[in-house]
């Protein structure tokens, strides 16, 4: 009877267990189904979130397939980890975290529904596959967007994985596409299809369109191609066009290696040509160049401070203001020291460089000792991209043309005007043009405050290239001397053939032997130049030059 009543017992006890255990059961299947607050999204949520493997794929299938408007952020949301379940009503939210709390708002995003803490809410499960098959599904719908920016986008997110875009549905789009880059975008991404094909003919194919490609993905699979391809056609034809891609990539290389040692020496060029003015003119020797070049710049800082809303306008305007400010600085430089220091170098040399230290100590005192913000205006920013591997900034390309439009100006004004005309006079021979009536310290005053003006208007281009400060013109201050003495002393033509030699020899050197060693070897050539032709690439002519 004992016995009977122990096996009763743990028969009551198993009982109650397989109840509790029923319960649990029903209250899973209660839960079982997720509310979304949107009839048509209820039953495709609650598969991906109590379904399993293939249902929870199909899930996200079927959720792209619907076209709602909102498709794209659904699925991002998933992705991302914004779309949460609240625990206690099973029902699908927007969660965003605000300090230990997060703020809930419906799936439509059209009600609020308070907050909850962390414990309260759960994470939709997402496994390293689903993730990529969520991308591939957020990238296909991004290629029917009305933004051609956002197609490009949504390509570029299926080039790992062109086998996720059926082939009606690329074919529907390479036909009704009108815009040229993403078409352009879209047959490489076919290419990239193809090139996985198992077929050689794709293969094939596709190498004739990777050919012309020249990013890195691409190129990395045309040499997979050409090393491993089962097919000796296709992997001859690869290995052909992987050789035509390097040598692409080395010309493209040395085109933008030209480029910035060009708009390297556009800058030396601003930096030395109103120094040639002025020393060609005047024979004097301004070590305060560089301050001047410093003081435009804080022009283009000053003008952004006055417009800080309109960074493009400001940077139009001061140009002139900069070049009317630095030139009223040059006239009084020279009215003031200069003028009683002709015919000593020294004294001059000394003076100058006084007054640089003057200015920068000025700078300091009333503005800052610290770099001052200027910012570039959208019109500079970004770059122009040629193709995968050369890509051009709109700020250098700018002030390249910027160099050479100051040049042509400078070289009509000096060949084309009377104002001109008595500059060559009395830097040819003094002596003859003061006989002819030209008043040479008028020319002088004038000459070094034009000098001193171009230097600010180069000081607005290094605005939008490197830190403004006092220190500023101190780095190109011995650059601009090199640039008048290669060039030669008082040469237009000469300064600007100089400084763009000086500079794409500089960019060519950089990559093998560093920026300070090609600057050192940049120097010893141009000392033993100068000891061949002391005058110069391009000499001054005249009976008083050829007198000394």
């Amino acid at each position: 009877m004992s016995l009977s009543l122990h096996a009763l017992q743990r028969l009551i006890r198993a009982a109650s267990l397989l109840t509790m255990l029923a319960a649990v059961c029903s209250f899973h299947t209660a839960s079982a189904d997720v509310q979304t607050g949107i009839d048509e999204l209820d039953g495709l949520f609650t598969r991906f979130v109590e379904g399993k493997g293939a249902q929870r794929t199909e899930a996200l299938d079927a959720l792209a397939a619907l076209g709602r408007d909102d498709t794209r952020e659904l699925l991002t949301g998933i992705l991302e980890g914004d779309l949460m379940l609240h625990k206690e009503t099973d029902t699908i939210v927007w969660a965003t975290a605000q300090g230990r709390e997060y703020a809930m708002q419906s799936l439509d995003r059209q009600n609020d529904l308070g907050s909850e803490r962390k414990r309260k809410l759960s994470r939709l499960k997402v496994t390293n596959r689903l993730r990529g098959h969520l991308r591939s599904l957020i990238a296909s719908l991004g290629l029917r967007s009305d933004d051609a920016t956002e197609r490009l986008a949504a390509i570029d997110a299926l080039m790992e994985t062109p086998e996720a875009l059926p082939d009606a549905t690329l074919q529907e789009l390479l036909g009704s596409e009108t815009d040229k880059k993403v078409s352009a975008a879209l047959l490489s991404l076919q290419a990239r299809k193809l090139a996985l094909s198992p077929q050689p003919e794709q293969r094939l194919q596709a190498l004739s369109t990777l050919g012309e490609d020249l990013s890195n993905d691409s190129r990395s699979l045309v040499q997979t191609l050409a090393e491993n391809d089962s097919d000796e056609a296709v992997k001859t034809l690869a290995g052909k066009i992987a050789r035509d891609q390097a040598a692409k990539v080395r010309l493209y290389a040395k085109a933008e290696t030209v480029f910035f040692g060009l708009s390297l020496g556009s800058v030396l060029v601003l930096a030395a040509i109103g120094l040639a003015i002025s020393f060609g003119v005047m024979g004097v020797i301004n070590m305060a160049h560089g301050e001047l070049i410093m003081l435009g710049a804080y022009c283009t800082w000053a003008m952004q401070q006055l417009m800080p809303n309109n960074l493009g306008l400001s940077l139009l305007l001061s140009i002139p203001v900069a070049f009317l400010f630095t030139g009223m600085v040059g006239i009084l430089i020279e009215r003031s020291v200069i003028r009683f220091l002709y015919g000593r170098p020294l004294e001059t040399l000394l003076a100058t460089f006084g007054i640089s230290l003057i200015l920068q100590q000025l700078v300091r005192t009333f503005i800052s000792s610290q770099n001052v913000p200027v910012a570039n205006p959208a019109f500079m920013s970004g770059v122009l991209e040629v193709n995968s591997v050369l890509s051009l900034t709109l700020n250098r390309l700018y002030i390249l043309a910027f160099c050479l439009i100051v040049f042509a100006l400078l070289l009509i004004l000096l060949k084309r005007s009377r104002f001109g005309l008595e500059v060559r006079a009395v830097s040819q021979n003094r002596s003859m043009a003061r006989a002819m009536g030209v008043p040479s310290s008028r020319i002088d005053s004038l000459t070094f405050g034009l000098g001193a003006g171009i230097a600010g208007i180069a000081g607005v281009a290094l605005s939008q290239l490197t830190n403004v400060g006092p220190n500023l013109g101190q780095a190109y201050i011995v650059d601009s001397f090199m640039v008048v003495v290669f060039g030669g002393v008082g040469n237009l033509w000469g300064t600007l053939i100089s400084g763009m030699t000086l500079g794409i020899a500089n960019k060519l050197m950089e990559p093998w032997a560093g920026a300070i060693l090609a600057k050192i070897l940049v120097l010893v050539f141009l000392i033993m130049f100068i000891q061949k032709r002391p005058r110069g690439l391009f000499p001054q002519r005249g009976r008083a030059v050829e007198a000394h």
